[in-house]
């Protein structure tokens, strides 16, 4: 049985925090100076999404808006469009993730692809409507496949190597009986 102290869970959402503080630098890195044809997954919007799905309380709604906001600050993308979309995402999947229903990792990974789909057909719109430049389809279709794509092994590298495991029942009610 996992822990759930608030130690821990502190812990663990510093460790959230620094984790995608680190994407952010080394994605900002100038390793390339030449344009390229394919875009990178997502792994931030990733991480949320897992972490969400299989520990709520390592990642709390004002965590994911801090991080997404700083991340469309730093990426030079509109401030808070990509960060509502994703913490709207996050909390749809953390809605269905209930301990008492266990779900298989195939339908979790359907729910967060699909999420993400709508994620980047609501994100082309929106700037769309508003005129506001956005990449050509083709890059954001190779991201939002990446991302989906990379989203096993994200949730592979958080829970072999972070521990992150799905809440059991007696765990969720140890969190529900502290609020």
């Amino acid at each position: 049985m996992a822990e759930v102290t608030p130690g821990k869970i502190q812990l663990m959402r510093a460790s959230f925090a620094a984790l995608a503080f680190a994407t952010i630098f080394f994605h900002l890195l100038p390793l390339d100076t030449q344009a390229r044809s394919w875009a990178p997954p997502d792994l931030i919007m990733c991480l949320a999404m897992a972490w969400s799905l299989r520990r709520p309380d390592y990642v709390p709604v004002s965590l994911i808006i801090l991080v997404m906001l700083m991340a469309d600050l730093l990426f030079h993308r509109p401030p808070g469009l990509l960060t509502l979309l994703v913490v709207l995402g996050c909390e749809f999947l953390r809605s269905r993730a209930q301990p008492q229903h266990e779900m298989t990792f195939a339908a979790e990974w359907l729910s967060v692809t699909l999420v993400i789909t709508a994620i980047t057909i609501v994100n082309r719109l929106t700037l769309s409507i508003f005129g506001i430049p956005r990449a050509p389809l083709s890059l954001s279709g190779i991201e939002m496949f990446a991302t989906i794509a990379t989203y096993p092994l994200v949730v592979l590298f958080s829970q072999g190597l972070l521990g992150v495991r799905k809440l059991s029942a007696a765990e969720a009610e140890i969190l529900e009986a502290r609020k």
